[in-house]
This record gives C-alpha cells, sequence and structure tokens, in this order.
C-alpha cells in the first residue's frame, strides 16, 4: 500500500528528466487512473525512501488483516503492526488485507487467539 507524502505545491518542485521505456510509461499511466502517472512515480519514490530511511510507518491496525499465514523470512521484512524488523530465516506471518495485498507481520503483532504459532516454534 502507498502512502503519499505530504501534498507540495508543483511550483515548489524541481523539474526532472527521466528516460522511462514506453511500455513503462503508458503501464504506469493505465495504473495511475486520476492520479496522473507523475504523481504515481512520485508516491512509489517517497514510499521507497521513507521504506529504506526506517521513516515508513504504514497505517495498519490488526482489523485490516482479514487471515494471516505461517511464513519464514526470506529477506529482512519489517511488520506492518509493529515496525519491528524480521530477520532472515524468522518465522512470521503473511497477512491478507481488505485490499488484497499480502503484508509481513510478526508473530507478536498478532492477538493470541488468532495465531498458535508461538507454540510451533
Amino acid at each position: 500500500m502507498i502512502r503519499t507524502a505530504p501534498k507540495t505545491s508543483t511550483t515548489d518542485m524541481e523539474v526532472t528528466s527521466i528516460r522511462l521505456e514506453r511500455e513503462l510509461k503508458e503501464k504506469l499511466k493505465d495504473l495511475s487512473g486520476n492520479q496522473g502517472y507523475q504523481a504515481l512515480i512520485r508516491d512509489i519514490l517517497w514510499n521507497y525512501v521513507q521504506h529504506k530511511s526506517g521513516d515508513y510507518r504504514p497505517n495498519f491496525s490488526v482489523y485490516d488483516i482479514r487471515a494471516s499465514i505461517r511464513a519464514t523470512a526470506q529477506q529482512e521484512e519489517r511488520c506492518v503492526l509493529t515496525g519491528k524488523f524480521i530477520q532472515p530465516q524468522e518465522p512470521m506471518l503473511l497477512g491478507l488485507t481488505f485490499n488484497g495485498d499480502m503484508v509481513p507481520l510478526s508473530l507478536e503483532s498478532m492477538p493470541p487467539e488468532t495465531s498458535n504459532l508461538k507454540a510451533a516454534r
């Protein structure tokens, strides 16, 4: 789920040229809907920067999770509920959101009645 950065007036932005494959640009246009593909690209870049810098705090709650399944992290992940890092090869959950996204969850992030995985470790 992409979280938008605060809206900035386009007069306060710098013009940057980027070369994109025509097919990529067309797919971005299709995906962006009424938002416009440039705004979509900005949202994607802000999401990347926030995630990599550690500032990313998704706005999820346990009530956004429809279902969860056991998983093992293959790379470092960050729980969308607690922000806790999940290390490679550590047990975790994958949570299915109401929007159909699969999100990483630490075992401790879900209420005990929804996950009996601690006993299975």
